[in-house]
């Protein structure tokens, strides 16, 4: 696999000659939306063991070995018939690809809303573990109540992928810290609440459960992780397996209704997995920035590691981006873009996507109706960047958020790096 990234006058058929790799395949690798243009900047992601390189005026073996970071021994035994002494402007050598790394096994996981088209479910299924319908909801009683698409987990369960219900606090459509404090105060809506999940995970043909409790009072702290354990006990008592999502914390004292019920520590010796929400740095609100800047990425995990075995956390990944217009106006909404149609917006809009190393993010700016935009996203080059962290970390894998949108590279990105761990 290589990661190619757009140059002027480049097209797709001259891409396809380069690699040797049919347009179409490129086409649906990259799940490209307008492949007659192609924006300069964007990466596409290339299916090949080699690609073919014409040779520059003044380029030697050497030269091109450093260039593309391929030993030259190796250089010389993909191109047999080459003589590195007559070597001549025009020449095609041929680039094989080489792996730094060994592929590892690795958890996926992918939340999806019941909203999600089967187009878009069949695009991701074959590259996951597990899959998180999202979601399960409650009452201040105790009670849950079911999220539509149960067909979800048929199609889960028919192509190997193991289903988790997934749990959260939402009422009314939003996350409820009154609705939860409600039920954690009280012994039969707790004892009702852990009830209905066994019986949903025993019923409907689940592998195990995840929970994901967001805004918890600070002061519900020690009563929730007394109800993990409890969950726990019970789950595990069926043969079931207990997930949790954790809002992204850099220190165990971290401040805020988001963080200090997050019990890092304690959810990582009881829960079997624990998926740290690392993204939203960029969001709706804020001021444009990078949803996913994977230094903030890396402090994270390096908090995570330190409580929780690594071998045990999933690190979050957003299939999405925000488009924001300029100048930034405080209380002014982003609108949230595909990773797919980011890049198909800039072709159309005959916008460069630059890069920003420090973050590993792309962005592009556009003018469309006189207002300024910029557009923060993902791409196969910051894909890579920050799924790299999943080795240099020792995790167990990642989790997505969410696959409702389709988006083809970042699948092949992490079937490339990692043996994709399926029953």
């Amino acid at each position: 696999m290589f990661i190619y990234t757009v140059k002027s006058g480049d097209t797709l058929n001259g891409i396809s000659a380069m690699f040797g790799v049919p347009a179409r395949k490129i086409v649906t690798d990259n799940t490209l939306l307008n492949p007659a243009r192609l924006a300069v900047g964007q990466s596409l992601v290339i299916m090949s063991d080699e690609r073919r390189y014409v040779l520059r005026e003044g380029q030697t073996l050497f030269s091109v070995a450093s260039e593309f970071g391929v030993p030259l021994e190796t250089l010389l035994e993909a191109n047999p018939d080459l003589n590195p002494i007559s070597l001549q402007p025009g020449d095609i050598i041929i680039i094989p690809q080489t792996r730094n790394f060994p592929r590892r096994p690795a958890l996926l996981n992918g939340y999806a809303y019941p909203t999600i088209t089967s187009e878009a479910l069949d695009c991701a299924l074959a590259f996951l573990t597990f899959l998180s319908p999202f979601s399960y909801s409650m009452t201040t009683d105790g009670e849950i109540i079911a999220p539509r698409g149960e067909d979800l987990i048929y199609r889960a369960v028919r192509s190997a992928v193991m289903p988790l219900m997934t749990v959260t606090n939402i009422f009314d459509g939003t996350f409820s810290t009154e609705v939860l404090s409600a039920v954690l105060a009280d012994d039969e809506a707790r004892e009702r609440l852990i009830a209905s999940i066994i019986y949903e995970l025993e019923s409907k043909g689940y592998y195990g459960v995840n929970l994901d409790m967001e805004y918890i009072a600070p002061d519900d702290r020690e009563s929730y992780n007394a109800f993990l354990a409890e969950l726990a006990d019970r789950v595990h008592e069926g043969g079931y397996i207990l997930t949790t999502a954790l809002a992204p914390k850099y220190r165990a004292d971290q401040q805020g209704i988001l963080y200090e019920s997050h019990d890092y520590e304690v959810q990582g010796r009881i829960a079997d997995y624990c998926v740290i929400m690392t993204y939203e740095w960029g969001y709706t609100f804020s001021a444009p920035m990078s949803v996913q800047p994977i230094e903030e990425v890396r402090k994270v995990l390096s908090y995570a590691v330190s409580a929780i075995p690594s071998e045990k956390i999933l690190m979050g990944m957003p299939n999405y981006g925000y488009d924001w217009t300029l100048p930034f106006m405080r209380g002014n909404a982003a609108q949230s873009i595909g990773l797919a149609a980011a890049t198909e917006l800039a072709g159309r809009t005959n916008s460069e996507i630059l890069y920003d190393e420090a973050t590993q993010t792309p962005y592009f700016y556009y003018t469309e109706n006189n207002v300024r935009h910029i557009v923060l996203f993902d791409d196969p080059r910051s894909i890579s960047a920050k799924l790299a962290l999943v080795d240099e970390f020792d995790l167990a894998g990642a989790s997505w958020w969410t696959i409702n949108r389709c988006y083809t590279p970042a699948w092949l990105i992490a079937q490339n790096y990692f043996e994709i761990v399926r029953f």
